[in-house]
């Protein structure tokens, strides 16, 4: 589980397709303390820690993942910046919401338009997930937790403060990018229920 709030800016070191596709990230975690098989969310994908050095590490990418994620529209490439966080940890501050690294769908940046020192982004979820965004519910997008600010049909709000901006790859977001959604757990269940019922 995580927060989705962002704790280091990596870069994609490499990218191999073996029998799964292998990326190594850079990071700035001290990775003397992160053990294999640890979870990082990376863009928001959960993905495991398989190999390690002193300012990198290793993931596997699965082909349901590459399906899912921003990954299968060959976002991935070296020199790209992504957003990661480390699992929570019990007693650790709840800063975002409940983020679990299942990417849902990818969404598609349509309009950026800065508003003082914010910037103001639309984004189009995909049709079978655009139910599950309300205005002021959260959203994780490329891992980070975000309150949506308003919906029209399938496109969404979202607003980036300066700090935000700065300490997350949203300062570089363009129109036309593809940005990895998981939509909120809890509008998943209310949605689960109200289908049931």
């Amino acid at each position: 589980m995580f927060t989705g709030i962002i704790t280091d800016v990596g870069t994609v070191v490499s990218v191999e397709q073996r029998g799964d596709l292998r990326a190594r990230i850079g990071t700035s975690y001290d990775m003397s303390g992160v053990d294999l098989g640890a979870s990082i969310a990376c863009d928001g994908c959960c993905l495991t820690v398989v190999n390690k050095g002193d300012d990198w590490f290793d993931v596997d990418i699965s082909a349901e993942s590459i399906a899912k994620t921003n990954i299968g529209h060959h976002a991935w490439v070296a020199g790209r910046k992504i957003n990661l966080e480390r699992a929570l940890k019990v007693g650790d501050e709840l800063g975002g919401h409940i983020v679990s690294g299942h990417v849902d769908g990818v969404a598609t940046v349509m309009a950026v338009t800065d508003e003082g020192d914010s910037t103001r982004v639309t984004l189009k979820a995909p049709d079978e997930l655009a139910r599950f965004i309300a205005p002021k519910g959260s959203v994780a997008l490329n891992g980070a937790s975000l309150t949506v600010n308003d919906v029209d049909g399938a496109e969404f709000g979202i607003n980036f403060i300066p700090h935000t901006k700065a300490v997350t790859t949203w300062g570089t977001v363009k129109e036309g990018d593809k940005v990895n959604l998981e939509i909120d757990t809890l509008a998943r269940y209310v949605a689960r229920l109200k289908d049931w019922g």
